[in-house]
């Protein structure tokens, strides 16, 4: 089974990060040991310092490189993924989407309901590539700027109805797609460092929504174990 991580900021990391990839790597190998492999097209982390994925600074060096490969990138979104997606499938035969997205285009690009419109785009995308594609799709999750900003928090609830609703339109059973729940305890102050990004206990939260997600609805590798998931507390 083929996992592919596609995601913005929050999915890539920065230099020095675990990264909930990290995690969910973790996560397969004590649940899905020798049956599965992580694919996509890219590598690296963000780098600041050239504005651009030029890293392979993980906080674990251990991390292999065949598992740290994404289709994630710092500043895409929906809008950016959507044009994207089916030739990836084709060229990895990707098998589960494992998808974390939306801030970025409801922050920059695109309102709720044209970004429900590129989710809609990209499901069909990756369809029209591997008609037996899964997906898990997370939510807009708790992030510092809806706490000021009214309009963007209620385009970020407003999308997030929306997303249900497009995972429910567009579930088969060939194809099946499921809503990840952010967990209820996930904290801006001890699960993000700047209030958006994911420092350990959020990269812990994030991939166990993943993690249950998949074990929930389809039996899939396993609880999530905080233990077994790498450094770092959750």
């Amino acid at each position: 089974m083929r996992f592919l991580f596609v995601g913005d900021s929050m999915t890539i990391g920065r230099a020095g990060d675990w990264t909930w990839r990290y995690r969910m790597w973790r996560h397969l190998e004590s649940t899905l040991p020798g049956g599965y492999e992580i694919v996509g097209p890219r590598t690296a982390l963000y780098e600041a310092a050239v504005d651009a994925a030029a890293s392979e600074a993980y906080a674990d060096p251990a991390f292999p490189a065949p598992a740290r490969r994404h289709l994630a990138g710092w500043g895409e979104g929906w809008l950016h993924m959507a044009p994207v997606i089916g030739g990836t499938v084709t060229e990895t035969g990707a098998d589960v989407l494992l998808i974390s997205l939306g801030l970025i285009d409801l922050g920059f690009y695109t309102n709720s309901e044209q970004t429900e419109e590129n989710v809609r785009a990209f499901v069909a995308a990756a369809r029209a590539a591997n008609p037996h594609v899964r997906a898990v799709l997370l939510p807009v999750i708790p992030n510092v700027r809806a706490g000021y900003d009214a309009p963007f928090a209620a385009e970020c609830d407003r999308f997030n109805v929306l997303l249900a609703k497009a995972v429910a339109d567009l579930d088969t059973a060939a194809s099946p797609l499921l809503l990840a729940t952010v967990p209820e305890s996930y904290d801006l102050d001890e699960d993000t460092y700047d209030g958006t990004h994911p420092g350990p206990t959020g990269e812990h939260k994030l991939a166990a929504a993943f993690a249950g997600a998949m074990h929930q609805a389809w039996g899939l590798g396993g609880p999530y174990r905080y233990g077994s998931s790498g450094p770092g507390t959750g």
